[in-house]
Formats: C-alpha cells, structure tokens, sequence
C-alpha cells in the first residue's frame, strides 16, 4: 500500500493541517495533547516499513483486498453511451470502503498503546467496521449512534451488538451522525489515557482528515493499477457519493495529479436542494467550522447547523471533509446533487440489471452516473467507487416502498 503524497500542486495539508482556507485544529485546550499525540504516531509510522507491511497484510488476509473492477456491461448497454465500471468495495469484510480505514487506524491504536476504542456511525457501516476490527484485536469497543439512525439501521446494529460492542443511542439535536460525532468527541475528552477514537470520514480536525484519506487511498491506488491493466488506460471520469467524503476522498487523492480525469462527488440532494430537506453542503453550503476544523457547513445566516435530511444515513451530514471543500474553491472536483428518489430509482435499476445491491449512499453515485452516461461516447470510461452493499438499507427501501417485511 502506497500512502505517499504525489508530487504536485495539491501536496496538502500543510504542517498545521490546512488544505487551503480549510481544516486546521479547532478543539478544546483539553484535546490538544491528544491530537499531538496521535499526530506524532502517525507521522512516525505512516512511512514505517513494517507498519505498512502490517497493514498491507491485514488487508489482504483479513478484508479481502484487492477489490475487483466490474464492467456493468448491461447497464451501459441499457443507457447507451459511456461505459460504467464499478470498483467493489461492496465485496470487502464487512461490506464497505469502512473497514480500509478503521484497519489502519485500529494498527495505530495498537502500536500507541490503547485499549478502548470509541467510533460515531450514521448507517452503521463504520461502527460495523470498528467493531470488528476491535473483535480482532480484543479491545473494548462503543459505538454512538444518533436514535434516529438507530431505527432506520437496525441491522447493523444488531450486527455491531454480536461483534462486542456497546453502542449508544445518541438522543440530542437531530439524532443522526453530527450529534453521534459530537457525543464521541465528549468521550474522547473524559478517556484521552486509554482510548482511541476512530473518526470514520476524511472530517474533524488534523490530522484525522489526512489519516482517513491516507488509509482509504488504497482504493485509488489499486484502480490506478487495475483500469490500464484491463482496459489499457484510466479512466474519463471517477464517481462517488459523499457525505463526510472518506470514500470519495480515497478515489479522488491518487487521481488528483491526473489532470485528464474528471472527478465527481455525489452528495445527497434529499426531497431537492430548494426543498431546504437535503445533505448537500459542497452545493449549498457555506463556509464555517465544525468538529474541529473549518469547511463547508449547512448553516443559516447566524453560523447555526440546520438539521439534514437523506434517505441514506451516511450523508445525512451537514458538513464534509475539508480536502473536499479545497477541491471545490480550486475546481479540481465537481460535486452535484441526486436526490433520494433518484438513489431509490438508481439503487432499483442496479440491482435488478447488474444483480448488484448497492448500498442507498453509493445509490446516489450510480444515479448520476446514469445521468450522464448517455451524454459520453461509447469508448469513454465512467467509474463508480461502489461504497457499499445494500442489505443494510433493506428495511428503508421497504419502508418508502410501501412493502411490510
């Protein structure tokens, strides 16, 4: 696994953690010497041969890694137009990107000597991942996880529950994953000595955004790989939803240098953007600071959080990581909106085209990839990074369907 920085224009953050305008380090005096401490370990051990040996090995035996390409041959051919290729993240352990980073960041809970893991979780699919790499290691792990999550994710909770661990109901604010992260950065404060806190997105303050983005990079790096070994080059355009951003951030990074790829994050437009009920901070946010570092928020005119709303947990965020607002201002990426009855539409479509069940997030990705494939020439190449796997949502999609289980 490559974790290296590329050489170029975009080799952020800088020493204090900004990537332009944005990130940085905006916590209570009482977190600081745990940053620091977290800082110092991982930049002593993010080039550390046996570190990185480690980890590589963990991802192959453990995840499954590498995760396969696949051509959507039907689906292409159903749209006309461009190509889709989906990079199946759905078909790692525990069933998404998740389990990339909180592999990493479990390693270097180890090797700092922790033995208390504390997560936050939106769909469920980062406290499943942080549960289980905690099983494997033997540490104590709890999960937060707003109530509201908690009801329409039941699944994984049960699922984080057989792993070991405690997960709380999280009943301030919106309950949902902004007041998840806000009741674990609570815990981290009152636990710094033995607990580690693995943030489950590219957000927070530094070095968290870099760290996660490092970790999930090996996403990036391996279609770097795979895309000129079966097709013979890279392609047109890379896809995926964001919510915090780790999955989109992961495809993004190693492609940042390759200037004739087109990158474009998918964020969650909800009932539509004009509707107020939507998680589209890149296309309707504002700038401010939040969990610790300065991005782009979903706030009123007084700087205050107004509550989100997706079908899909996991972007039911008012915030993202602050290396995708820089992609933003600096044009970089694109980001657009799909709204939930567009993902229910896509995630339909893939499923019973492909025999692919995609998780409701990546749902939005594929979305607009169908949006636009019918705009691109035969030969161009569109890639999704397929997040997650949808079982996790089957009682949501039932829900809005009018369908009993």
């Amino acid at each position: 696994m490559q974790m290296n920085e590329p050489v170029n224009e975009y080799n952020l953050p800088d020493a204090k953690g900004h990537y332009g305008p944005y990130g940085g380090i905006f916590v209570a005096e009482t977190l600081m010497h745990a940053l620091e401490e977290l800082r110092k370990n991982y930049e002593d051990l993010r080039e550390d041969k046996d570190f990185l040996a480690e980890l590589s090995s963990e991802l192959k035996n453990f995840v499954g890694r590498p995760s396969p390409i696949y051509f959507a041959k039907r689906l292409s051919e159903q749209l006309g137009g461009g190509q889709i290729w989906l990079k199946r993240e759905d078909l790692n352990h525990t069933g998404a990107h998740k389990i990339n980073n909180t592999m990493g960041q479990i390693l270097l809970a180890k090797h700092m000597g922790k033995t208390r893991i504390i997560a936050e979780t939106g769909a469920g699919q980062h406290g499943v991942a942080s549960a289980t790499v905690a099983a494997r290691y033997g540490m104590e792990c709890v999960v937060y996880m707003g109530s509201e999550d908690i009801k329409r994710q039941s699944t994984n909770v049960y699922r984080m529950k057989l792993l070991g661990a405690k997960v709380v109901p999280v009943e301030s604010g919106s309950r949902t994953l902004k007041d998840a992260l806000n009741e674990a950065m609570r815990d981290w404060v009152t636990n710094v000595n033995d607990t580690f806190y693995i943030i489950g997105t590219v957000a927070g303050p530094h070095p968290y955004p870099m760290m996660v983005r490092d970790f999930n990079s090996v996403v990036g790096n391996e279609i770097k790989d795979q895309m000129p070994t079966e097709i013979g080059r890279h392609p047109d355009a890379i896809l995926a939803c964001v919510g915090g951003g780790s999955n989109a951030m992961g495809v993004f990074y190693p492609y940042i240098g390759e200037k004739n790829v087109k990158l474009i994050g998918v964020e969650a437009g909800g009932s539509g953007i004009d509707s107020g009920k939507h998680a589209a901070t890149l296309c309707a946010g504002q700038p401010g600071v939040l969990h610790g570092n300065r991005t782009y928020l979903i706030q009123d005119k007084n700087g205050q959080i107004i509550e989100t709303h997706s079908i899909s947990a996991g972007l039911d965020y008012p915030g993202v990581g602050p290396e995708h607002a820089w992609l933003k201002d600096n044009g970089r990426a694109e980001y657009v909106s799909v709204t939930d009855a567009e993902a229910l539409d896509a995630f339909h479509t893939l499923t019973r085209v492909e025999g692919i069940m995609p998780a409701l997030e990546t749902a939005h990705a594929i979305a607009h990839a169908i949006k636009i494939a019918p705009s691109y020439d035969k030969n161009k190449i569109i890639l999704v990074n397929l997040s997650g796997r949808g079982d996790k949502d089957m009682d949501t999609v039932a829900r809005v369907s009018g369908i009993h289980l």
